[in-house]
């Protein structure tokens, strides 16, 4: 396992190959020196939340309590079936989806919904398209399964969306897998049901298996709206994996709840990589998820209609920035400004040159946090998360703008 090095006598340790191939996150930088200033006492604002500022609805949190006091600390929790029977119950109202138990799979989280699939489906010589800009988790994982990401470029002149011809094209006989996003995380695209029943018909001629993230299904804006793409075709169904959960629609981002429902093959691969991995989610954040789909969904749109405020009043600010370019989002809760005309300049005395060296100087000159668009597909974009109070935002982008005007 080790062999001695000559670093003062500390062994040398082989890593695993795939762990070579994956990427260390290019935003750790940014974030580090972020905190590092707060405590020092810096003031900074930080657009770089993945995850809604609400707490948590009373009610889910009571249910979880409820649990624990019931003394529900045990594996497999007794709300687990009845979870399992709320999210069908939710897949089949909401989006015209008909599951048994087989086919769904409670999970640590979407992102580790994810990556059951992935690992279940994929490996060695297989290739999975992703549409850039992606998450940047998506093309990590499938490294991780041993297969090859293919992007799938799309800009601002499309929307950030990637059309049905070039699917079409990008399918070749090693693909194995598209993943599908929307509402988009970071670009807040979402594609409306004849853009999803359009990719849906290139996807079923190709028999092509889908992995459909849906987790800010229900944040939309404008009038958008939501098609499932297991729902968009009748072939799609046994060719999709569903993938949603409760983070983003009820602030639950710590309760590590999501799940997937699709062919029932799929889903139980995925079940057996579980079993020998995590085993189930936590006992009392079942029961709290359960309460989450069976009381009203006010809360939920509650939160909704707040975010729909602060991306109005982001959109306004961005449209009358110097040099930045914004497609308004409709879904999620970030905006994905175009800032590459600022490249090539020296911003708070540093050389600004892509993404990553423009957020630096923006944290440094502004004292505003953001997130490089690198590590999603799309450098010339810098992503700012509106899961922040309006007075944050606010104080944020004031400070931005002056910073911009001043460059």
């Amino acid at each position: 396992m080790a062999v001695p090095g000559g670093n003062e006598g500390r062994p040398e340790y082989r890593l695993a190959e795939r762990i070579r191939q994956v990427a260390p996150s290019a935003t750790l930088a940014i974030s580090a020196k972020a905190k590092k200033m707060k405590a020092e006492g810096i003031d900074v604002i930080g657009f770089g939340a993945g995850e809604p500022d609400f707490d948590t609805p009373a009610h889910i949190k009571a249910a979880a309590v409820a649990a624990l006091n019931a003394g529900d600390t045990k594996y497999l929790a007794r709300k687990g079936a009845a979870l399992v029977d709320l999210i069908a119950r939710k897949l089949s109202e909401e989006n015209n989806l008909a599951y048994d138990k087989a086919q769904i799979l409670v999970s640590n989280g979407a992102k580790h919904s994810i990556y059951n699939i992935i690992q279940a489906v994929c490996g060695d010589g297989d290739e999975v398209l992703i549409p850039s800009p992606y998450w940047v988790s998506y093309p990590e994982m499938v490294r991780l399964a041993g297969a090859t990401p293919v992007s799938i470029e799309t800009n601002a002149e499309t929307g950030f969306k990637v059309s049905p011809a070039q699917l079409d094209a990008a399918i070749g006989p090693k693909t194995r897998l598209f993943i599908f996003n929307s509402p988009s995380n970071p670009t807040g695209a979402v594609y409306e049901p004849d853009e999803v029943r359009a990719l849906a018909d290139v996807l079923a001629r190709h028999r092509l298996l889908t992995i459909s993230d849906e987790i800010y299904e229900h944040l939309l804006y404008d009038g958008a709206k939501f098609l499932s793409m297991a729902a968009a075709r009748p072939a799609m169904k046994d060719l999709t994996v569903t993938i949603n959960g409760h983070s983003k629609t009820y602030a639950m981002t710590g309760w590590r709840i999501g799940y997937a429902a699709g062919p029932e093959p799929i889903i139980s691969a995925a079940r057996k990589l579980q079993d020998h991995s995590t085993s189930d989610p936590v006992s009392f954040a079942i029961a709290g998820a359960a309460a989450a789909l069976e009381a009203s969904q006010e809360e939920r749109e509650r939160m909704r209609a707040e975010f729909d405020a602060r991306r109005r009043y982001m959109v306004e600010r961005f449209q009358k920035m110097k040099g930045v370019r914004l497609v308004p989002p409709r879904g999620a809760f970030y905006a994905f400004p175009d800032v590459s005309a600022h490249y090539g300049q020296k911003l708070s005395g540093m050389d600004v040159k892509d993404s990553l060296s423009f957020a630096e100087a923006c944290l440094t000159g502004a004292r505003v946090a953001v997130v490089p668009g690198g590590p999603f597909g799309a450098d010339g974009c810098v992503r700012f998360s509106y899961a922040a109070d309006m007075a944050s935002i606010r104080e944020g982008l004031d400070r931005f703008e002056m910073w911009l005007a001043g460059s």
